[in-house]
C-alpha cells in the first residue's frame, strides 16, 4: 500500500511539475483559432482602426491621411449610413463611445475630437501626449492604447490620465497593441502585424489567451492590410473582426488550440 502511495505522489509530483513547466515555456498561455458564424460585407477601402458595436450598427474609424473619418455602418450589408472626414493631415486611429459621444484619437498628432454619437456632428476636441492607436472603455474609463505594450486609463470626462497597466504574456512585454474591445470583464486587443488577438485581464495585464485569426480575410493583400477591428453585441455575445481593407467582417466563436509562430516569437524575450 506505502508503495502505491508513493508511485501516486510521485506521479502527482510529475505531473504538476510538467504543467509548471508548460507554464513557463513560450506555449503557456494558450492560443485558439476561430470559426467562423457568419460573413459581412465590409468596404474594402476601409482602413479599419476603430470598431464598435451600439445600437444595432456598427461604428468605424479608418485611418491614412486624407481618408481618415468615423462612419456608421448598417452590419447587415456594409452600407454607410453617415460618416464624417478629417482634414489631412490627421491620421485617423481609434473610437469610443462614452455616454453620447464619440472620442476619436489620431496616430501622432496628439490630438482628439469629439462628436455626437446619434449624429456624428463636432463637439470638441482633447489632447494627450504620445500616439493613439485603439480605444475602449469599461465603464469607469477610456482605456487607451498607443503602440507601446502599456494601456492607458483615462477619465472618460475630461480625458486627464488616471492609470496604465502594463501587458504581458508568459512574462514578456506585448508591445504594438493596436484596436481594443472590452468584452465580458477583459480587453481585447489587436496586435500589429501579427494575427493574435490578446485577452487581457485588466487586473493584471496578463494575457489569458489568444485568438489566431489568421485564416480570416484575403488571402492576397498588401502588407499593411492586417488583421484590426474588434467589436461586440453584448446584448446577443456576438463577436466580429475585420481588417484593414478587408472586404469581409467575419462574426467569430473560439476555435480550437491552434501553433501560432507570432505567439511563439511574442512570449519568447529574453527574461
Amino acid at each position: 500500500m506505502k508503495r502505491i502511495l508513493l508511485v501516486l505522489v510521485a506521479l502527482l509530483l510529475l505531473v504538476g511539475g510538467g504543467w509548471l513547466l508548460f507554464a513557463r515555456t513560450p506555449g503557456g498561455v494558450p492560443v485558439y483559432g476561430v470559426e467562423t458564424v457568419a460573413t459581412f460585407k465590409h468596404d474594402p477601402e476601409a482602413f479599419t482602426e476603430g470598431l464598435f458595436f451600439h445600437n444595432g450598427l456598427l461604428y468605424e474609424g479608418t485611418g491614412e491621411e486624407g481618408s481618415s473619418g468615423i462612419r456608421k455602418v448598417k452590419l447587415e450589408t456594409g452600407e454607410v449610413l453617415q460618416e464624417d472626414q478629417l482634414p489631412a493631415p490627421y491620421f485617423g486611429e481609434g473610437i469610443v463611445a462614452w455616454k453620447d459621444r464619440l472620442y476619436q484619437v489620431t496616430w501622432k498628432d496628439q490630438a482628439g475630437f469629439i462628436y455626437g454619437l446619434d449624429d456624428l456632428a463636432p463637439r470638441g476636441n482633447f489632447s494627450y501626449t504620445g500616439e493613439g492607436w485603439g480605444m475602449t472603455q469599461n465603464g469607469e474609463s477610456i482605456i487607451l492604447s498607443d503602440g507601446t505594450s502599456t494601456l492607458r486609463f483615462l477619465d472618460p470626462e475630461t480625458l486627464a490620465p488616471k492609470s496604465t497597466l502594463a501587458v504581458t504574456a508568459n512574462g514578456c512585454p506585448v508591445a504594438k497593441l493596436n484596436e481594443l474591445e472590452w468584452i465580458d470583464g477583459q480587453i481585447y486587443a489587436n496586435i500589429w502585424q501579427t494575427n493574435l488577438v490578446a485577452r487581457i485581464d485588466p487586473k493584471t495585464g496578463h494575457v489569458q489567451s489568444f485568438l489566431d485569426v489568421g485564416a480570416l480575410g484575403p488571402k492576397a493583400r498588401g502588407i499593411d492590410d492586417v488583421a484590426n477591428g474588434i467589436a461586440y453585441d453584448a446584448k446577443a455575445k456576438r463577436l466580429f473582426v475585420t481588417g484593414k481593407r478587408w472586404p469581409e467582417l467575419y462574426q467569430v466563436k473560439q476555435g480550437g488550440t491552434v501553433d501560432s509562430q507570432d505567439a511563439q516569437t511574442l512570449m519568447s524575450c529574453s527574461r
